[in-house]
C-alpha cells in the first residue's frame, strides 16, 4: 500500500517538475507567469501552514506576520546595510524561525479559539510595527529599491527568470513536506491530531513536535516573503496584514487540509480568484467567505481531496454495481 502511494507521489513530483521546465517555454504572456509567480509564492507558505494546520490540528493566523518578517529582513538588510541578497534570505529564515519558537512554545500551550487570538495578536502585532518604524521598514508608504536575486551573471530581472526561481523552491518545499508526513514526524504529527491526550499516552512528546512544526511553517513562509521582496522589489506593509493571514488560511481549508498536494490546489484556486476580482478588490474577502463556507458545507475535506473521495466513492459504487449483475446472470 505505501509503496503504491510513494510510486503515485513521484509521478505527481515528475510530472510537477516537467511542469516547472515547460510552462515558460510555452506560457509567453507576462501576466499569466506574474500570476503563476504568485502561486508559487502562496504556495510555499500555504505548504508550510497545512503542515501546522492540516497535520498537526493547530490552527495559526499570525503567518502573515511571518511573511513579513523574511521580506523585510532581507530588504532592510540588503537595500540599507548592503548585505549579499543570498545570506539574508537565510538570516531571514533564523530570525523568524527564533521568533516563531518563542511565540509558538507558550502559544501552542492553548488550544482552539485561544491559541487562534493569540497568534492573531502577534500578527497584529507584527504589523502595527511594520507601520509604526518608518525609519527601518519606510512605514506606510513602503520600502524601494530591493535588489533582485542573482548567481553568478545570472540576474534574476524579469518574470520569466523568476518563474524557474520560485517553483524551484516552491517544489523542494512540497518535497519537503512529502517525505515529513510519510516520516516517523508526521505519524507523531497526525497522532496529534486524533488528539493530545491520546498522542501523550502513545508517548509522543506534544509539546515538542507541535513547536517543531510552528517553526518549520514560520520557515517556509520567511523563505517566501524573502522571495517575494526580492522579486517585486518594493514592499508595503499592506501585503502581510491580517487578511493575508486569512486568504492563507482559506487555501489551506480550500485545498485540503492534511493534503500536500492541496495545499498547491488551493494557493493556486484562490490566487487566480483573487485576480480575477482585483478589479472589484472589495468584493474579495466576500467571495473568500462564500467559498470557505461552501467548502466547508459540500467538501469538508476540501476540493480536491474531496473530489478524489466522490470518484473513489463512484468507482467503488459502479464495482458494486457490476457484481451484482454478473452475479444476477450466474444465477439466472
Amino acid at each position: 500500500m505505501w509503496s503504491f502511494i510513494r510510486r503515485k507521489e513521484n509521478l505527481f513530483l515528475l510530472i510537477f517538475a516537467l511542469a516547472i521546465i515547460l510552462i515558460p517555454m510555452v506560457v509567453k504572456n507576462k501576466y499569466y507567469i506574474l500570476v503563476m509567480n504568485i502561486v508559487g509564492l502562496n504556495t510555499i507558505v500555504v505548504v508550510g501552514l497545512n503542515l501546522l494546520i492540516g497535520f498537526a490540528g493547530q490552527i495559526s493566523l499570525g503567518h502573515a506576520a511571518f511573511y513579513g518578517m523574511g521580506a523585510y529582513v532581507s530588504a532592510v538588510l540588503t537595500a540599507t546595510y548592503s548585505f549579499p541578497p543570498w545570506p539574508t534570505i537565510v538570516i531571514a529564515m533564523i530570525a523568524t524561525g527564533t521568533v516563531a519558537y518563542f511565540v509558538g512554545y507558550p502559544s501552542l500551550k492553548l488550544r482552539g479559539h485561544y491559541l487562534v487570538m493569540a497568534t492573531l495578536g502577534f500578527s497584529i502585532i507584527v504589523h502595527v510595527f511594520m507601520v509604526e518604524l518608518d525609519k527601518i521598514t519606510g512605514g506606510p508608504s513602503g520600502f524601494p529599491g530591493i535588489p533582485n536575486l542573482s548567481i553568478g551573471r545570472l540576474v534574476f530581472d524579469n518574470d520569466f527568470k523568476h518563474f524557474y526561481l520560485i517553483w524551484t523552491f516552491a517544489f523542494f518545499c512540497i518535497l519537503a513536506s512529502i517525505n515529513l508526513v510519510n516520516s516517523r514526524v508526521g505519524r507523531a504529527l497526525r497522532a496529534i491530531h486524533g488528539g493530545e491526550i491520546a498522542a501523550n499516552t502513545l508517548g509522543v512528546d506534544t509539546d515538542k513536535y507541535k513547536t517543531k512544526v510552528f517553526v518549520l511553517s514560520a520557515i517556509f513562509a520567511s523563505l517566501a516573503g524573502s522571495l517575494y521582496a526580492h522579486y517585486i522589489t518594493f514592499i508595503s506593509p499592506r501585503s502581510f496584514d491580517f487578511y493575508y493571514s486569512i486568504q492563507v488560511v482559506t487555501m489551506v481549508i480550500v485545498g485540503g487540509m492534511g493534503s500536500v498536494w492541496g495545499s498547491f490546489f488551493g494557493a493556486g484556486l484562490l490566487t487566480v480568484l483573487s485576480e480575477i476580482l482585483h478589479v472589484a478588490e472589495k468584493y474579495n474577502i466576500i467571495a473568500y467567505g462564500a467559498i470557505l463556507t461552501i467548502v466547508l458545507i459540500f467538501l469538508p475535506e476540501g476540493v480536491l481531496v474531496g473530489l478524489y473521495n466522490l470518484y473513489q466513492r463512484r468507482k467503488i459504487k459502479a464495482q458494486i454495481e457490476e457484481e451484482k449483475e454478473s452475479s444476477f446472470g450466474l444465477k439466472i
